[in-house]
């Protein structure tokens, strides 16, 4: 990083900002300005994004090896890789598959390692599969807690009673977890990191937890919800028809002025939420519009920060063009050096650049695609 910025001091050195005439305003490069604009933004929404996201609190860690007062549902639809390593992240505890009419092993492994396998419901109109899964799995508990968790997620033994004394010292109804992202393809290492540091431009944690604020956020792959307030709220089937079912659901809380939690939680869970890009594709297409209209503020936010960074290169050819190599260099350092968390190091986070336009293209398909009301094919559905 030594080198751009010295280039960039030097250029700074030798800018002329004096404008005697006409003449000198035609010769005066803008595009040195403009760069300096945009590499301050850019930092400021980065730095931002990192900021909200450390700003939820940590799980902290609870060693009991006692039997949690917990059910574990997981909802699954042609699971059979994933099936196996979440129904054993619980051990001593009751787990029930609920399987989504899948086409694949997903019941038989999911038995196999000693979970209780149910069926989905038939899906009746404007019913979502998540979320019909969900609630058939919900009305077999008798515990205090349900856990939701999707069938890509991994949790360590102490994950359970971990969120479930958060849950009791914060009097939380809901406690959701951000887990560990991980990543395999070149395509998951490109855009998943990318796309997550987006999200939280425009997520406030400060504003997610104030019950007051119309600011709501819950991340569906894992959610501890007290049984009571569930069933209060009337479970899933009061967001049956939403892909976004999690959001959805911490709307409906916040309505009803119930304390809800998130949590980062990477130490005690993982997930692996997409295996290639065309899963990647469709999955944020599913996603990504549909919540940007929910949450408007923090969608707002998030566009902004979107076309901030679809600028980069456009500018960077302009200072090619005007030989502002200082500028040009200082500028395209920004983005991986504030990506650097995300991405885990300085040089992999230069893997944003491909990020940038592949996941605008994802989302200008998934806007047209809710706008004209086409949807997506999800594990064999349009949804």
């Amino acid at each position: 990083m030594i080198v751009p910025f010295a280039l960039f001091l030097q250029n700074w050195h030798e800018l002329d900002f004096y404008l005697g005439g006409p003449d000198d305003l035609d010769r005066f490069p803008y595009s040195a300005p403009v760069s300096v604009l945009l590499a301050l933004l850019l930092a400021y929404f980065l730095y931002k994004a990192r900021k909200n996201y450390l700003a939820f609190p940590e799980l902290p860690v609870v060693h009991d090896e006692r039997p949690a007062n917990v059910t574990v549902i997981i909802p699954a639809r042609n699971e059979e890789r994933n099936i196996a390593a979440c129904v054993s992240s619980f051990p001593h505890t009751r787990v029930i598959v609920v399987d989504d009419h899948s086409e694949d092993r997903t019941a038989e492994i999911a038995a196999q390692h000693q979970a209780e396998v149910i069926p989905a419901p038939e899906l009746a109109k404007g019913i979502l599969g998540k979320p019909n899964a969900c609630f058939a799995g919900a009305q077999r508990a008798t515990t205090s807690y349900v856990f939701f968790a999707d069938a890509d997620t991994r949790y360590r033994p102490e994950f359970l009673p971990s969120a479930i004394r958060y849950a009791e010292e914060h009097e939380c109804v809901l406690v959701s977890g951000f887990l560990k992202q991980e990543t395999v393809t070149l395509a998951e290492k490109i855009l998943i990191p990318y796309a997550f540091a987006l999200y939280f431009t425009g997520v406030n944690a400060r504003r997610v937890h104030d019950e007051k604020a119309p600011e709501f956020l819950a991340n569906g792959q894992c959610m501890l919800f007290l049984r009571a307030a569930y069933e209060f709220l009337g479970g899933h089937m009061v967001v049956r028809d939403s892909v976004i079912e999690d959001v959805a659901l911490a709307m409906k809380l916040k309505r009803h002025r119930m304390k809800l939690n998130l949590v980062r939680a990477e130490h005690l869970g993982a997930v692996r939420m997409y295996d290639s890009l065309g899963a990647i594709w469709r999955g944020f297409k599913k996603n990504s519009f549909r919540f940007l209209r929910v949450n408007r503020r923090t969608g707002l936010q998030v566009i902004f920060s979107s076309i901030l960074l679809t600028s980069v290169l456009p500018v960077a050819w302009w200072l090619a063009w005007e030989e502002q190599w200082g500028f040009l260099a200082a500028l395209l350092v920004v983005p991986p050096a504030f990506l650097r968390p995300w991405y885990g190091g300085f040089w992999r986070a230069w893997l944003a650049f491909p990020a940038i336009y592949l996941f605008q293209l994802i989302a200008l398909d998934g806007m047209i695609s809710t706008l004209l009301g086409a949807g997506t094919v999800w594990k064999g559905r349009r949804v």
